[in-house]
């Protein structure tokens, strides 16, 4: 029981200290701070959204579910029309089709306009079907915001017009700070 609460007091302050050292970059910063970044984040948003554009959110695993979450949420409750591409029949037919690296590639591809936004969402920032969808998205003169964690060199943030970081290989850690961030968002807007 002893080590049980000291496992949790230390995940909780493990948790506490990476909100303080998640970190921002890419070229539609104009600081690196995570309060201006998600600032920049909603005035994008609002201003995409008043012009009949869209949120695009994808991620593999837990972040899948964050993408889903968000989506809903954006469109419930932020009035922005968002969507996720993590339909069953649509993640199946895309892998069976032309292979797993491009199930988000292909929907992004044929559902994204120029001027949307995606929230490309991986823990890793290595997974090559986010990847080739968020490059699809940047050849569709779409927004790109992107989440990672992991190895601070991943390419997925090297591609977002913002980017949050979260330095940390656990993926509970990872997770809910994205998930966090990601709500700010919506709340702020």
């Amino acid at each position: 029981v002893i080590k049980m609460k000291k496992n949790i007091k230390n995940y909780l302050k493990d948790l506490e200290g990476l909100f303080s050292r998640v970190s921002v970059s890419g070229s539609g910063v104009r600081s690196h701070r995570v309060d201006d970044a998600i600032d920049k984040i909603t005035e994008i948003a609002i201003k995409q959204a008043s012009s009949g554009k869209k949120a695009v959110f994808i991620g593999n695993g837990a972040s899948a579910s964050i993408a889903s979450h968000m989506a809903v949420d954006f469109w419930k409750n932020g009035k922005i029309k968002a969507m996720a591409f993590n339909d069953a029949s649509l993640l199946t037919c895309i892998s069976n089709d032309y292979g797993y690296r491009h199930v988000f590639e292909k929907p992004i591809q044929m559902f994204m306009d120029s001027g949307d936004i995606l929230f490309a969402i991986s823990s890793s920032g290595k997974s090559e079907n986010i990847l080739n969808g968020a490059e699809e998205a940047k050849r569709k003169g779409a927004k790109l915001i992107t989440f990672s964690g992991f190895d601070e060199n991943n390419d997925l943030r090297k591609l977002g017009s913002i980017n949050f970081y979260v330095p940390s290989s656990c993926y509970g850690h990872v997770e809910v700070i994205h998930h966090s961030i990601c709500h700010c968002i919506l709340d702020t807007i």
